[in-house]
C-alpha cells in the first residue's frame, strides 16, 4: 500500500512534537488530540482503548497495518496527532489511500 505521504506526515509531527507515542503517553493527555492512529496488528485490549480515547477526544481513528515500521519504532502501536493541519492531511491520505477510519471526522 502507498503510504509513503503519511509516512511523511508522520515524520513532520515527530520533528515539530507534534505526536505523541504510545497508549500510556496519550492518556495522560488532556485535550488537543486533533486524530489518532492505530497499527492493524495491535492487540484487541489496544483497539478497545484506542477507541475509547477516539471517543474522550472526539477526534478520528485511523487504522493502519505496520504503523511502527511508518516511524520507525517497532514497538509504537498508537500515536496520537496533536496539530490539526497535520492531521488533516493524514485524514485526506488516508481516504484517498482507502485506510480505515472511524470516530469522529471533521
Amino acid at each position: 500500500m502507498g503510504t509513503n505521504k503519511i509516512e511523511a506526515y508522520l515524520g513532520f509531527s515527530l520533528r515539530a512534537g507534534s505526536a505523541v507515542l504510545g497508549l500510556n503517553s496519550i492518556e495522560t493527555l488532556k485535550k488537543g488530540v486533533c486524530c489518532l492512529l492505530l497499527d492493524g496488528g495491535a492487540a484487541k485490549n489496544s483497539h478497545k482503548q484506542a477507541r475509547k480515547l477516539s471517543e474522550r477526544f472526539a477526534c478520528p481513528l485511523i487504522v493502519i497495518e505496520g504503523l511502527g515500521a511508518l516511524v520507525k519504532r517497532e514497538g509504537c502501536k498508537v500515536i496520537a496527532i496533536k496539530d490539526p493541519s497535520l492531521a488533516g492531511a493524514i485524514l485526506r491520505e488516508a481516504g484517498e489511500q482507502g485506510i480505515s477510519i472511524e470516530g469522529v471526522i471533521g
